[in-house]
């Protein structure tokens, strides 16, 4: 008998440890043949971007390999990107995938399934603004981040370099957006540009010259965690000397700065746009499925679209009932618990057995200035309730959320060996990557 076919889209954090977690029990066994779609080859877990773009991370040293992810657990890898559905007939269309100079390497094809898991994730959504698609950079993908890194260290040996005096935006950096991933990488960049202007860049003056701005159309930092978070943020970036704008909702970019709706010019070389999500426009009106306004598919609370049960999705493309009416949060938190929770019940419906809800749990949230400091809350009914905490210990947990995504990938023992192996590089090794 032929066996199930089950396709997951998507090999981001939650996408790629379901695929890893039903390859271990249906792969392994030969009762389903699960396959993997991406764009990429590789996958580096989302919430590390901001580190790939401030240079504190090295893309080639955490990044892993889908084709080796599939062999060593047992599912297919198939590289592409998905573009359309044919739900009658059970076939997910992906685009044609091309090379690096243009030149068709695999050409489009039809993948078919008994199940379908739609993981995407999300990307910025910049509200059409004029000028941020020309010259604004986002972190959605590792090659986002990798370009914006070049072009700050570009931008450092050119002011290093040049005889005359600094233009106004040159050695500045806008940031769009203070949410975790705007805030977060304001303080890398703190850090790792005084890093890189210590190899041998003797013109430029880190405290004058250097100079980042986080601007944030609600008024406050981190306006989606709790408001004594945004406080404990907000100082820490101010002792960074980071220009903190809130209440300023950006109405243009441009190659020299960007524009506010009260008039107000920023000076800036580089732009990063790190203000709002949605999901892949190819979602929009894709057979039929539900979706909300930001191209989210929405889904029951068995992780199932509203009107097809073969299809599920979860993460940041879909939007899943929580209290309120709301959807849940755009979090790794989320999708972890999400890829978890459906890999155990997509065994449940192989069986026949009917499917369970799932509960999001919200345990808190931690923001990193990397080695400055962590601030963060935690939640859970053992907690008594919601407490606030910073340094030494926030920090532990934060780096804890990454090693339990890489526990769901490679088991305990890769782990351990993994962590003692990067501590002993870290030390033959410059602190920030600089080419």
């Amino acid at each position: 008998m032929k066996p199930h076919e089950i396709v997951i889209v998507g090999g981001g954090a939650g996408g790629l440890e379901l695929a890893t977690r039903l390859g271990d029990r249906l792969g392994r066994k030969k009762r389903a043949q699960v396959t993997l779609v991406d764009r990429s080859r590789t996958h580096l877990w989302k919430p590390l971007l901001h580190e790939v773009a401030a240079g504190s991370m090295d893309l080639d040293h955490h990044s892993l390999d889908y084709l080796a992810q599939a062999r060593w657990h047992h599912f297919r890898f198939q590289l592409g990107s998905m573009d359309g559905l044919d739900r009658a007939r059970r076939v997910v269309s992906v685009a044609p995938t091309l090379d690096e100079e243009g030149r068709e390497l695999i050409p489009r094809r039809e993948i078919a399934y008994d199940t379908l898991v739609i993981a995407v994730g999300s990307h910025t959504n910049d509200f059409g603004t004029p000028g941020a698609a020309e010259h604004a950079i986002s972190l959605d993908t590792a090659g986002q981040a990798e370009l914006f890194h070049r072009r700050l260290i570009n931008a450092c040996i050119r002011a290093n370099a040049q005889r005359g005096p600094l233009a106004p935006e040159q050695l500045k950096v806008a940031i769009i957006g203070a949410g975790a991933t705007g805030v977060e990488l304001a303080a890398e960049l703190h850090k790792t540009t005084r890093e890189l202007v210590a190899y041998g860049l003797d013109k430029i003056d880190p405290e004058k010259d250097l100079r980042f701005t986080v601007i944030e159309a609600a008024p406050r930092i981190l306006p989606a965690l709790p408001e004594r978070l945004s406080k404990a943020a907000e100082k820490l970036l101010h002792g960074l000397n980071v220009q903190v704008l809130t209440g300023e909702r950006v109405t243009a970019v441009a190659a020299d700065g960007v524009t506010t709706q009260s008039g107000r010019k920023i000076a800036a070389e580089l732009t990063v746009w790190a203000a709002g999500i949605q999901a892949p426009d190819f979602l929009k009106d894709i057979a039929g499925l539900e979706v909300n306004r930001i191209n989210q598919l929405v889904v029951l609370d068995t992780l199932a679209t509203t009107r097809d049960p073969d299809i599920f999705a979860f993460g940041d493309c879909a939007c899943c009932p929580w209290e309120h009416g709301a959807c849940v949060p755009p979090r790794a938190q989320a999708a972890h618990q999400q890829a978890n929770h459906l890999s155990r019940m997509l065994v449940r419906r192989l069986d026949g057995k009917p499917l369970k809800p799932w509960r999001y749990r919200d345990f808190g949230s931690l923001v990193s200035f990397g080695e400055y400091s962590t601030v963060g809350s935690l939640m859970g009914a053992l907690l008594g309730g919601t407490i606030f905490i910073e340094g030494l210990f926030a920090r532990l947990m934060y780096v804890s959320l990454y090693r339990m995504h890489l526990y769901a990938l490679h088991g305990m023992a890769k782990v351990v060996f993994d962590t003692l192996a990067r501590l002993i590089t870290r030390r033959i090794e410059p602190r920030v990557k600089l080419h």
